[in-house]
């Protein structure tokens, strides 16, 4: 009896020994611009899958405190809108903090508006007078049945990379107009369009894919498909709201964020999605972030009607 005892402690204690987390094992909190989640929940489903041992713990926040979540080691992976900057670098690595960081994905911010709004299309310039303010009704815009109706401008958030990116793109940094509003995250932006045809919406485009076979179908049956399917069907919009066409300073008629246009470059509301991790090689959020960058990673951009930084792209009608 005292044999087994002896027997079974060293069994447990050689259990004990293994690392807590390895690249496929473990337990991984990682922070995520929250305009990203409908992707990320996807693929951390099939990474769970595949290694059943691991388990990623996402936070959806906005892009200033995963980056300043990052600087104060409170996680190791973060994906955000850009790679960090020149001065980013710098300070990570002032702290002692590694560091590899990948683009995953080409994003577009989709124009979202309600189905009672019978404006065909949407210039840049446009844009940027509704974001300052200079235009408020949208009869200033175009002649419509709605020209008495003020312009609501609605955000996933303060703090986003939606927000940043809009700022950036229209005002050069600046603020917004006083008709621009933060509503907390991007379906409540889809809501608030949904509900109220005054309102205007800015979302990622994989928020309005409509063709949500990919996500409904057993995980198991996914997979297996991810592994063997090189290709994707054109991915439609949600008929629940309108996306709006939008046309590029240089063109001659809008269009909508389909994957072909933001591969073309003819979508002009188009932005990165990067993956950035300070963690050792070998732990759990380094097996993550080798999994969103590969193959079958890659893949499942693919099919949530965004573009993939690395996989190429084969485009199939539907009959």
């Amino acid at each position: 009896m005292a044999t087994l005892m002896v027997a079974l402690l060293v069994l447990t204690a050689c259990g004990d020994q293994r690392p807590k987390s390895t690249s496929t094992r473990g337990l991984a909190r990682i922070m995520c611009d929250e305009s990203f989640q409908s992707v990320l929940e996807q693929e951390i489903a099939v990474f769970e899958y595949q290694y059943p041992e691991a388990s990623i713990m996402p936070d959806y926040v906005n892009e200033h405190d995963a980056l300043d979540s990052l600087f104060h080691n409170k996680v190791d992976l973060i994906i955000i809108s850009h790679d960090l900057t020149k001065d980013q670098k710098m300070s990570l690595k002032k702290i002692g903090r590694g560091y590899r960081t990948k683009m995953i994905a080409v994003d577009a911010i989709a124009v979202i508006v309600n189905k009672q709004n019978d404006i065909d299309e949407l210039s840049m310039d446009d844009l940027r007078d509704i974001f300052t303010g200079k235009v408020t009704r949208w009869g200033e815009v175009f002649p419509t049945k709605l020209k008495n109706d003020t312009i609501k401008v609605m955000f996933d958030g303060s703090g986003t990379g939606v927000v940043h990116y809009m700022k950036e793109k229209f005002l050069n940094g600046g603020n917004f107009g006083p008709n621009v509003y933060a509503r907390g995250s991007s379906p409540e932006v889809f809501k608030a369009v949904e509900e109220y045809k005054n309102v205007i919406g800015f979302i990622g485009v994989s928020w309005i894919t409509s063709d949500l076979k990919s996500a409904e179908i057993p995980i198991a049956q996914k997979y297996e498909e991810l592994k063997t399917q090189n290709e994707v069907s054109v991915i439609d919009f949600t008929d629940r709201i309108k996306v709006m066409p939008v046309r590029g300073d240089d063109q001659v008629q809008g269009v909508k964020p389909y994957q072909a246009h933001i591969n073309s470059g003819d979508y002009p509301l188009v932005r990165t999605i990067w993956a950035i991790d300070a963690s050792y090689n070998g732990m759990l959020d380094h097996g993550f972030f080798t999994f969103l960058t590969g193959v079958i990673g890659q893949k499942i951009i693919l099919q949530t009607g965004i573009l993939p930084a690395a996989e190429p792209v084969r485009y199939v009608e539907v009959e």
